[in-house]
């Protein structure tokens, strides 16, 4: 196996089986069932949110490589919650992660000598 196991998630597989059966009752809404066009588009979008939910509920995973003890694909995400650096999905529900190795600016502190010296 690789070190890239993109889309061997729960979240993954669940996401796209959906999707197909949108796709598959699209279709027979092309051949001839007119509101199968309609409801095929509507399961296909709501695959989509069915991925997201379970990305965020820690059965997905952040984009490249992860270590070959967290591959399988029943283990849950435990790290799911602070969100996965560089995730759009994470991002899109508002979970902000830094990258590791990444340069975090420090927050600012007034001094002491800031603080009590009064403003004229």
């Amino acid at each position: 196996m690789s070190t890239h196991d993109d889309g061997h998630t729960i979240a993954g597989w669940t996401g796209c089986a959906v999707g197909t059966v949108g796709a598959l009752i699209a279709g027979v809404g092309i051949t001839g069932w007119r509101p199968g066009i309609w409801l095929g588009l509507g399961v296909m979008a709501l695959a989509v949110f069915v991925t997201w939910f379970l990305h965020l509920a820690g059965w997905g995973k952040g984009p490249g490589p992860r270590p070959a003890s967290q591959r399988p694909m029943r283990l849950r995400d435990s790290t799911a919650r602070a969100g996965h650096p560089g995730c759009v999905g994470c991002r899109l529900a508002g979970r902000r992660s830094v990258a590791p190795g990444a340069a975090v600016a420090p927050s600012r502190r007034e001094s002491e000598d800031e603080v009590a010296t009064p403003v004229a």
